[in-house]
């Protein structure tokens, strides 16, 4: 007999592809628990289950940058303070990232991939339920028919999870100018923002040979970065999904004036802001 829980929790994070550099991403969570019936007549309860799940992604893989062992021209510096990660584009340009070791999930795999990471968590998993027969996880991202983006950021004034300097969402995008939607406005942004890192102003330290340094001392410790500029999308102000929202209302606002402009900016799944101008 099997339990299921389908949407169990919602896990945003960034990875680093072998490809394509630093990714944001979201992905929805599915559990499967095998087992026999106890003497309350259930193989566990939806609650407990549901509450120790989502716990164990907030304090592993959720705002976290999560990183293949495995992945092609990688260097990790693990120390006993915090984790340095170097690595280089195919291009060869360079990407570094430190941080408190908590910003970070180093797993023993080949790639960041739904399969391969739903299989890990599967084992780290089972010590949760000693219990039940078997685990069967699902990781999948959410069906966006429309345009959608993966970008990157970092809330320094964040008092949870999302102070990590590379921590990221995949994210659709809805465009209305003068009550309808704008498909070809929402590709444009999309294309704008595909693999992004969302920088801010007052975290940019450099710009140096196409090289852009971001810096910022937030409560879980210090965090730096540096990637290609032509990776990077600065905004004045800090990069919440209500100011990046805002920022996209008063960019398309400006390049048409005189309509009334609607955007609807989602962080991940289910989430995010509206905007009108």
């Amino acid at each position: 007999m099997k339990l299921f829980v389908d949407d169990l929790t919602h896990v945003d994070f960034s990875y680093l592809d072998a490809e394509r550099g630093l990714v944001g991403e979201s992905w929805a969570v599915r559990l499967e628990l095998d087992g026999t019936l106890n003497d309350e007549g259930m193989i566990c309860d939806f609650g407990v289950v549901k509450k120790r799940v989502k716990q164990w992604f907030d304090a592993t893989l959720d705002h976290s940058l999560v990183i293949a062992h495995n992945t092609p021209n990688l260097s990790l510096d693990v120390n006993s303070s915090k984790t340095a990660v170097k690595w280089r584009y195919p291009s060869g340009e360079p990407f570094f990232c430190s941080g408190p070791h908590q910003a970070f999930e180093i797993l023993p795999l080949t790639a960041i991939e739904p399969e391969q990471v739903a299989r890990w968590c599967e084992g780290e998993l089972a010590a949760l339920f000693p219990d039940v027969s078997g685990i069967h996880l699902t990781l999948y991202p959410e069906v966006i028919e429309d345009a959608y983006y993966h970008y990157s950021h970092g809330l320094q004034k964040h008092d949870g999870n999302c102070q990590r300097i590379a921590h990221g969402h995949r994210s659709r995008i809805q465009i209305l100018v003068d009550g309808q939607r704008h498909k070809n406005l929402e590709a444009q942004w999309a294309t704008n923002f595909c693999d992004i890192y969302i920088g801010t102003q007052s975290h940019l330290v450099s710009e140096d040979e196409g090289i852009s340094h971001f810096a910022y001392t937030a409560p879980q410790g210090d965090f730096e970065l540096k990637l290609p500029t032509s990776k990077v999308y600065m905004i004045a102000t800090d990069s919440t999904v209500e100011l990046i929202t805002e920022h996209l209302a008063n960019q398309i606002s400006a390049a048409l004036q005189g309509h009334q402009i609607e955007v609807r900016g989602f962080e991940g799944i289910g989430k995010g802001a509206l905007v009108r101008s």
